[in-house]
């Protein structure tokens, strides 16, 4: 079997620009409603893209923990190499990847900070091993190996208890879209792309993509 042969014919729905909402949020919410619904895995998984000051562009898989009118929100930490990134160019693109229902969701456009107190509230929702754990990595830096790394993780269970505070370089981004595209596939490779693009008035317009 070489990679050249793996293939797979997309059949499973059409998506037309006759059908999709006239507000792209709302659309997101229907898609994402039917993949929970569909039991994929880890739904709300995402890629998430971002370009350092060299240009050099880096992605990584994290969990989207709200949406809302506003925007697509996660919780990391600020010195992280992708926070790093989106201090020096917030700007940044979003990948959902729902290949049980043949769909993916583009998403980009400019990325902000979460207030303190939307990421206390999050940061507090976690499991207390999750918030010791954000404590004690220093994301994106070098250890020495795995017991270094638990005996930072036993140091902070036992500084910082069962009450731990959410760290000052640990909260919420929010990706504010400019563009998002809709992808359903199709067969022969000729697949539906819808895509919305932001206005200077706020309204969004549509258009179907060439596949």
């Amino acid at each position: 079997m070489t990679y050249a042969n793996l293939r797979k014919e997309y059949s499973r729905a059409s998506l037309s620009e006759h059908d999709v909402l006239a507000d792209p949020m709302a659309q997101f919410a229907k898609w994402f409603d039917e993949a929970s619904k569909a039991h994929i895995l880890e739904a709300n998984a995402m890629s998430l893209a971002t370009v350092g000051d060299d240009g050099r562009p880096s992605s990584r898989i994290v969990l989207i923990k709200h949406v809302d009118a506003a925007g697509f929100c996660w919780f990391t930490s600020y010195a992280s190499r992708k926070g790093a990134e989106l201090a020096q160019n917030p700007q940044a693109a979003l990948l959902f990847h729902w290949i049980e229902l043949e769909r993916q969701v583009r998403i980009e456009g400019r990325v902000e900070l979460m207030s303190a107190a939307e990421s206390d509230q999050y940061f507090n929702s976690r499991p207390l091993g999750s918030r010791i754990g954000a404590i004690a990595s220093q994301q994106s830096q070098p250890v020495a190996d795995r017991d270094a790394l638990e005996a930072q993780f036993l140091a902070a269970e036992q500084t910082h208890g069962t009450t731990p505070v959410r760290p000052e370089n640990w909260g919420g981004y929010r990706l504010v879209p400019d563009m998002i595209e809709f992808w359903q596939g199709r067969p022969s490779r000729l697949h539906d792309r819808i895509k919305y693009t932001k206005q200077t008035d706020g309204s969004w317009q549509l258009s179907r993509l060439q596949p």
